[in-house]
């Protein structure tokens, strides 16, 4: 085939997905001239799964991403059909906003927001091959011959790579939703030496809303929450409902009963699916112990009457499905609009990959999202969030960014991905970030707007919002170290469950003896027009005052571990007292500093004391 020039440019994304988004957009928006390449202009900003942004954990990434600068919280905000919080019983550290969203309405603004970006362009074409000249990425080149020349590449490429859908006994090469798939680049990445492997997803049926009967079901409405964008100041003023109902003896009999016909059970699929989000096939085999499981009946859309069983993924084939669907109650005369179907696809061992999301393989070329063996939206956006940032700084000739464990969820996440690498589609959640008492949804913009604001991302509008915001923070924790009025303070103490006081409190007292700060504002007729999660941050920090200074103290010590460079050339294979499995680990990680290499899977304590005698012994 003849190649031509498409041109030249700073910087090619490679798929227009969240993390696509996110990498084109910080490019352009940080000045340089940027390609966005996708299969297909309607994938731009699709969500081919659940019509959701956030949920456990990945609320925390969205607000993350919006305090850097970036576009997921604004979009979602702008098309929330319901917001809610989760996990309102437990502690601020483990809460999380999560909004179900217009699909429809979110791929359009994306997609817009995309289009109407300077310095960015959009093309529909199929990447064939990633250019490398001397170790350094120079362009790519499409399927049809075209060559984008370039110093930087992003791969954000989803679950297109050599895509599969399995659904019984019907299978075809085909990217989600019957989008095409990618079948070309994979063969280049194998050239580059990188370490493919084949990784599985999957999606419940969406059934027509007219035929489903929520009389009988439990309601769930949208409480408790703020929007995503620290640029927002209110929720939608209305929302939809979402339903609760369950899986009963007769779905897990019609699964159990059927799993020759199951591609997970009869050899069809064999690739690693998501241990934290699993098909109902593999949830009714592992867990026998349960008679039901938790389904969500979800709206896709405010045009639609197309809903989203959430908790209902499945391969079976379509008789089946439609089977097994109607032995749930409320679904019991469904009609299925769209079937479910599993997915495999084609992503790297993210080992190959360094702490700035720049590959190992190539200068110039970063990956984010699925292709790095992750999972869900908000995962794939914080990546190309980051990818998009350090390719733009390292074609404007300034130091990386690394955000550290102890800074946010997305260093948690790079971190995990990079230095322990995984085996299944990785998921975010709380449980894995050691400082979550720090790293809260409602303090990401004092953790990371500035670090937006010096890579050049956040704009002057948005920062004079952040010190505005920063400067009230800062009174109301004065106010609350001010005295509260005796009677009003010893009624509202006993009220939960203290003896009277015997002395003068201040507010912060009153919070530290377990008075939410919404009943001391409304008892004391303070902070009124303050938004929630502002007052929440000032509540958490005072609540939970000695516990933060503890974990400081220990953030301080990681700290100074990982201020030890490793050098990039050491031969581990050479260092005396080493363990093998800890050289062959370190020379296959090849850590960028000495906290780096503890937190490396197979390198045990003494093999970092061996370590440190080494450097010791350079100097």
């Amino acid at each position: 085939m003849k190649t031509f020039s498409e041109g030249q440019c700073d910087a090619v994304v490679v798929g227009g997905g969240h993390a696509g988004a996110e990498a084109a957009l910080a490019l352009a928006r940080t000045g340089q001239e940027t390609v966005l390449i996708t299969l297909n202009l309607d994938s731009i900003g699709y969500m081919p799964c659940n019509p959701s942004v956030g949920g456990t954990a990945k609320g925390h990434l969205v607000r993350e991403i919006d305090a850097l600068g970036g576009e997921m919280g604004l979009c979602a905000d702008k098309c929330a059909l319901q917001i809610r919080m989760l996990n309102t019983g437990k502690g601020a550290a483990v809460q999380s906003l999560r909004a179900q969203v217009d699909k429809e309405k979110y791929r359009r603004e994306m997609k817009k927001t995309l289009e109407n970006a300077p310095h960015l362009r959009i093309l529909q074409a199929e990447v064939a091959e990633i250019l490398v000249e001397d170790g350094k990425v120079c362009g790519v080149k499409t399927s049809y011959g075209g060559v984008i020349s370039c110093r930087a590449v992003v791969l954000a490429t989803g679950v297109y790579l050599r895509a599969r859908t399995v659904t019984g006994e019907l299978i075809k090469e085909s990217g989600p939703n019957g989008f095409a798939p990618a079948t070309l680049l994979t063969e280049s990445l194998l050239r580059l030496g990188f370490c493919v492997r084949r990784f599985k997803t999957g999606t419940p049926a969406r059934v027509d809303g007219r035929t489903v009967d929520v009389s009988a079901l439990e309601v769930q409405h949208g409480e408790g929450a703020y929007p995503f964008s620290f640029m927002d100041d209110a929720l939608p003023a209305e929302q939809l409902p979402c339903y609760l109902t369950y899986t009963n003896e007769r779905t897990h009999r019609v699964i159990l009963e059927n799993l020759e016909r199951a591609p997970l059970y009869n050899g069809e699929i064999s690739s690693t699916g998501p241990r934290y989000c699993p098909s109902i096939e593999t949830k009714v085999v592992r867990f026998t112990d349960k008679e039901r499981h938790q389904l969500f009946l979800e709206p896709e859309g405010a045009d639609t009457g197309e809903v989203y069983v959430q908790g209902l993924s499945t391969s079976l084939p379509h008789d089946l499905q439609k089977e097994m669907y109607r032995t749930v109650k409320g679904l019991e005369r469904c009609e299925i609009v769209r079937y479910a179907y599993a997915i495999e696809y084609d992503c790297i061992d993210p080992l190959d990959v360094l702490p700035t999301l720049e590959s190992k393989k190539a200068e110039g070329l970063y990956t984010a999202g699925q292709i790095n063996g992750t999972s869900g939206y908000e995962e794939a956006a914080a990546q190309g969030l980051l990818a998009g940032i350090n390719a733009s700084l390292k074609l404007r000739g300034e130091p990386p960014l690394v955000l550290g464990r102890d800074e946010a969820y997305i260093g948690v996440l790079i971190d995990d991905l990079v230095t322990k690498g995984t085996d299944e589609p990785y998921r975010m959640m709380t449980s894995r970030a050691e400082f979550r008492l720090h790293l809260r949804q409602d303090n990401a913009d004092g953790r990371l707007t500035e670090i937006g604001r010096r890579v050049g991302l956040v704009t002057d509008e948005r920062y004079q919002k952040y010190l505005a915001r920063k400067k009230r923070k800062a009174e109301i924790a004065e106010t609350l170290g001010g005295r509260a009025d005796r009677k009003k303070a010893d009624a509202l103490v006993q009220k939960h469950g203290d003896p009277p006081l015997s002395a003068g409190v201040t507010y912060a007292d009153l919070l530290r003896r377990g008075v939410p700060i919404a009943e001391i504002a409304e008892t004391f007729s303070l902070f009124e027009n303050d938004p929630p999660d502002l007052l929440l941050s000032c509540e958490t920090e005072v609540r939970y005052e000695g516990y933060l200074k503890r974990s400081g103290a220990q953030i301080a010590r990681m700290k100074r571990a990982e201020n030890t460079p490793l050098p990039t050339d050491i031969d581990y294979g050479t260092i005396e007292g080493l363990r093998l499995e800890a050289r062959e680990k370190l020379n296959r990680v090849r850590p960028l500093s000495l906290g780096q290499a503890e937190r490396i899977s197979g390198v045990n304590p003494a093999d970092i004391a061996v370590l440190m005698v080494y450097l010791s012994l350079k100097k």
